[in-house]
């Protein structure tokens, strides 16, 4: 299932890329997580306040979709069967040396002092300040070399994942699609969060890469997908429940698309409404009405499957640095 920490993981290789930096690894991240989510339980659980989720479960993908292979359209999600790079841009934001923690337990981690509840704008852009790859290494290795006993790292899954980022306004707090891209492909989420998180922030031709300026806007969004079932008829799905595939044939032409689950309910569609809007993001110049044709003669497929999705902004995401820090330097 899909959850708080892969979130993190992404935004950690996004900021680390953009830093020209070493990301933690995937299991790194877990583990700290993990300690931070047990500290968070006995600070509340010290003070009396009842557990809070630290996850946004609400967001926009109404403009999202995918096309199969490469292609793509205005709204579409791309699927890239191999993410790519682009050249890092340093930025600003600290990474604080964490080669003690290791030493940490749950236990002690609760007498930590609490960071601050939220981060403003200004708070999180006053953790801006230099640091590169050379200068981060040593704490980096030396966290990974540590000898003392952690936390059991529990089995890699491997699923189709989308990573999708959005902007949030502060004033309004809407949110603004800033780049969505995945795979059907199962991938191994030690490596696949990574590099889609890179791919989809810096390699969807709808957006500009994002750059460090706009690390405080962000919220990160992962999708996992499973449960893939070919449909014996177009409406072999349910609203809310299922994402949906397509693939078809026209005019000696293949075409294929995907909306993700959220996003027919999120646009108020009904199925039908849905599988127009995907045949036409996907390529098609038909008429909306005529898209039963294409599949009663047997040229049209719909694989439906589901997704377990996680969201995570960028100041939940910095309240786990700033306690990495206190824990750094305790």
């Amino acid at each position: 299932m899909a959850n708080a920490s892969h979130c993190a993981t992404c935004f950690e290789t996004l900021t680390a890329d953009l830093e020209d930096r070493d990301a933690l690894g995937f299991e790194q991240v877990q583990d700290l997580w993990g300690r931070y989510e047990l500290y968070q339980k006995s600070k509340q659980k010290a003070s009396g306040v009842g557990n809070q989720h630290s996850e946004d479960g609400e967001e926009l993908e109404g403009d999202e979709g995918a096309a199969e292979g490469l292609e793509e359209d205005d709204g579409l999600d791309i699927i890239h069967a191999e993410p790519e790079r682009r050249p890092a841009t340093r930025s600003t934001l600290q990474i604080p040396c964490i080669s003690r923690l290791q030493a940490v337990s749950p236990a002690s981690a609760s007498s930590l002092s609490s960071t601050s509840s939220s981060l403003s704008t200004t708070s999180s852009s006053a953790a801006l300040n230099g640091n590169s790859k050379s200068s981060s290494n040593s704490s980096f290795f030396s966290f990974g070399r540590s000898k003392q006993p952690s936390p059991a790292v529990p089995k890699v899954e491997e699923h189709p994942l989308f990573i999708t980022w959005n902007t949030i306004s502060q004033r309004t707090g809407n949110k603004n699609l800033r780049g969505c891209i995945g795979t059907f492909d199962s991938q191994e989420l030690s490596s696949g969060l990574g590099s889609y998180a890179l791919t989809a922030a810096f390699n969807d031709s709808r957006f500009p890469p994002i750059g460090a300026s706009e690390l405080y806007s962000l919220s990160c969004s992962v999708t996992l997908l499973m449960n893939f079932t070919t449909c014996s008829s177009p409406f072999d799905w349910t609203l809310g429940v299922h994402g949906i595939k397509i693939s078809f044939s026209h005019h000696n032409r293949r075409y294929g698309s995907t909306y993700l689950p959220d996003v027919a309910t999120e646009q108020g569609w009904t199925k039908e409404d849905t599988l127009a809007s995907l045949m036409k993001k996907a390529g098609w110049s038909g008429r909306s009405r005529e898209w039963r044709e294409v599949f009663e003669k047997g040229k049209g497929t719909v694989v439906r499957y589901e997704g377990s999705k996680a969201t995570l902004k960028w100041d939940e995401w910095a309240r786990w640095r700033e306690w990495m820090r206190s824990v750094a330097t305790t």
